[in-house]
């Protein structure tokens, strides 16, 4: 894939398919920086620096700002799953 077809093919997904998705772009990255922030802080606070975990507790997070705009992304379901399954495991490392 050449970079035209990539840019062209990221427009086409931020501009239509992301966008009816998860709604405005603004909003929906402001979620999940308020998650993150909240994550980033106590992360700080009880272990003085992101972990592993908490990066699975983050992406976990992105996805559930993500299906608050719309819960039928069986996709985002599905992948926090994932992160809790990985985080969870992640966690008896750190």
């Amino acid at each position: 894939m050449q970079r035209d077809e990539i840019l062209d093919t990221a427009k086409t997904l931020i501009n239509v398919d992301r966008a009816a998705a998860y709604g405005p772009a603004k909003a929906n990255f402001e979620r999940i920086a308020a998650g993150w922030n909240v994550i980033a802080q106590e992360a700080m606070r009880t272990d003085g620096r992101i972990t592993v975990a908490h990066v699975a507790l983050m992406m976990d997070w992105l996805k559930t700002a993500r299906l608050l705009n719309s819960m039928k992304h069986d996709d985002s379901w599905i992948d926090k799953a994932a992160y809790s399954a990985l985080g969870g495991e992640l966690a008896s490392d750190v």
